[in-house]
């Protein structure tokens, strides 16, 4: 007769699998704050202690049909501890009476074989990764769980909501804080196209307003091309289309330096889109922006 697992090794291994679903299921540790995680803990704990006692009635049945021999090995067997009885099952070599028991009546260059039980740490891993496997093909058909877009969808959630809550824990920008960057340049473009190209056209060769990559400007309130830019945008142009943006609060302090990181970078950075090229004619005094 066998000995059975102690109720208490059971009930280890029912809270790691527990563990184990929610977090397929939650995506996350914070279950262990719940309480229907730990009502659960204790429902199957329960049901693990009914378990065993009913493991013991059998047991007690069974015992009373040994013989005295089968009886005395039995109780002889179950005082070395649950442990050690595991680890004498996985790695204890068999004595010699015991292989003669196992050996296969075949052999090749006086190699003979044992018909071996697989060992029972490999056949524990094995069934692990059996019902783990199920599990996991089942939180993956569905639910979110180790879905690509999904947590991409929700890692891109975290990261802006973050980038906004840094936003305002940040003093806005101003003309006199703003500074070029080339980061900033791919953001100012996407500004750019929502509001700018109405009036200025792709990629800043102008139309109904001006060519903002030649090196001519009718507005030029500020000594460097970067802030004169930021000053426009922020300020409108007084009886023109060019409305304030900044002061009407349609962009932030941000986002006009974006743009004006853009601009910056069509006019210093790219050759001009000139009139042959489908850009508007040269309109105002040529500046002569000072270096930053």
């Amino acid at each position: 007769m066998k000995q059975r697992t102690p109720v208490f090794v059971n009930i280890l291994i029912i809270m790691g699998l527990l563990i184990v679903f929610y977090y397929l299921f939650v995506q996350s540790y914070s279950f262990l704050a719940s309480p229907y995680f730990w009502g659960t803990v204790a429902i199957s704990a329960i049901l693990a202690y009914i378990h065993s006692a009913i493991g013991d009635l059998i047991e007690n049945n069974k015992f009373k049909k040994l013989s005295d021999a089968e009886k005395a090995a039995y109780l002889s067997e179950k005082k070395i501890p649950f442990l050690k009885r595991q680890y004498d099952a996985a790695f204890k070599k068999q004595s010699d009476t015991e292989e003669k028991d196992i050996l296969i009546d075949h052999g090749f260059d006086g190699i003979m074989e044992l018909d071996n039980q697989l060992p029972k740490w490999w056949l524990g891993l094995f069934y692990f990764g059996t019902v783990f496997c199920v599990v996991y093909i089942c939180a993956y058909s569905f639910t979110d769980f180790a879905h690509p877009l999904s947590e991409y969808d929700a890692e891109y959630k975290e990261q802006m909501a973050s980038i906004e809550e840094y936003n305002k824990s940040q003093p806005p920008v101003t003309i006199e804080t703003a500074v070029f960057s080339e980061d900033n340049i791919a953001a100012g473009e996407e500004i750019f196209k929502s509001n700018c190209v109405s009036c200025h056209s792709d990629g800043g060769k102008g139309g109904i307003g001006p060519n903002l990559t030649d090196n001519f400007w009718h507005n030029q309130p500020e000594k460097t091309l970067f802030k004169n830019v930021f000053h426009v945008v922020e300020n409108g142009v007084t009886g023109t289309a060019m409305q304030a943006w900044g002061k009407n609060g349609v962009l932030t302090g941000t986002d006009i330096q974006n743009v004006a990181a853009y601009v910056y970078h069509i006019n210093q950075e790219l050759p001009p889109i000139t009139t042959d090229k489908g850009g508007a004619p040269a309109y105002g005094d040529e500046a002569k922006w000072e270096k930053k």
